[in-house]
């Protein structure tokens, strides 16, 4: 599905772990939550122009064990703490050989995600930092821009149709404004 032109951008949806804060491994500790540079800048500036947010992440942690609802539940809350509200959270709690339906590169988190914002798919950006999360977007009917780390693969971000340095370079691209835009 591709993602529909000429549709206004109404949410810009972001992967949680190597996107927003760093990314520490199954990571239950909200002290060790860190955001990444220009993280809060971003969405200040989205939410500013009325664009809805929201985080989606694969947290497999909790299918495998390592950590609890309730551990997930806190980080995010500290994330909330540190880069302001969102609209809409969601994550998926299952292993990759469950084969559900939300776990990215599947659809099933971005598409839930645009039927509670009450969006079409075609009104959505997805950011993330690996392909799964630029494979989930182009399956879900969105736009998507990856933005690389270091654990980011080469051959990833050459299959990725839109790579950015940095968080403000993403969402200048979506936004189609310069990448020197400063805080409203």
């Amino acid at each position: 599905m591709e993602p529909s032109a000429g549709l206004p951008l109404r949410a810009v949806l972001f992967d949680r772990d190597g996107t927003l804060i760093r990314d520490v491994p199954y990571n239950g500790d909200p002290a060790r939550v860190h955001p990444m540079p220009q993280a809060r800048e971003v969405l200040d500036r989205l939410r500013s122009r009325g664009i809805a947010t929201g985080v989606l992440s694969n947290q497999s942690g909790i299918g495998r064990g390592i950590l609890t609802v309730d551990q997930v539940a806190a980080v995010n809350l500290r994330i909330e703490q540190l880069l302001g509200p969102f609209d809409v959270w969601d994550i998926c709690p299952h292993r990759a050989e469950d084969g559900c339906t939300c776990r990215k590169p599947a659809p099933g988190l971005i598409r839930r995600a645009c039927r509670r914002l009450g969006i079409v798919p075609g009104e959505a950006a997805y950011v993330g930092d690996i392909g799964s999360d630029v494979e989930a977007a182009h399956a879900a009917g969105v736009r998507g821009v990856m933005v690389p780390t270091a654990l980011t693969l080469p051959a990833e971000v050459e299959a990725a149709p839109e790579v950015a340095d940095d968080l403000r370079s993403a969402v200048s691209l979506l936004l189609k404004a310069p990448a020197s835009w400063g805080v409203p």
